[in-house]
């Protein structure tokens, strides 16, 4: 976990997102908002990222920053092509976008994705949203040890 001006941040790289411990080891350490640089060389790759991303965002109530290399670098080994949409994902709940996409970007164009994310609305939404995935955890079943 990182702090920062606009609120406390952790940082998954690419394969990392689709491994649920480590969003939530970073969420319980206090990130609200986790970026994933990802490079990926075709469709069913970035979907991957995609999907197992947003599910973090639902998961442990937070925001999710998607950012994707797009273009091409020739005679570079594995970086000769690349697909990416970028995007700013966010828990599934009243306050947020109705599909859970605060911002995205078109495939494979150099772009920047902009929106407005609220910590407050993010910190309400664990404390009375709909549904509290982060609160309603089931400790019973499962022992954290993160040693």
């Amino acid at each position: 976990m990182i702090p920062t001006d606009c609120g406390p941040i952790g940082v998954m790289i690419c394969y990392d997102s689709e491994f649920p411990e480590i969003a939530r080891h970073l969420v319980n350490q206090g990130a609200l908002l986790l970026f994933v640089p990802f490079c990926t060389d075709e469709r069913r790759g970035y979907l991957r990222v995609r999907y197992c991303c947003h599910a973090r965002a639902v998961e442990n109530q937070c925001y999710v920053v998607t950012s994707g290399v797009v273009g091409n670098l020739p005679n570079v080994e594995n970086m000769d092509i690349h697909y990416a949409e970028s995007a700013v994902l966010t828990p599934s709940d009243f306050p947020f976008a109705r599909d859970g996409v605060a911002a995205d970007t078109a495939p494979n164009t150099e772009t920047i994705a902009i929106a407005d994310l609220s910590i407050d609305d993010l910190l309400t939404s664990r404390q009375s949203g709909a549904v509290q995935n982060l609160r309603d955890r089931r400790f019973d079943l499962y022992r954290v040890d993160w040693n």
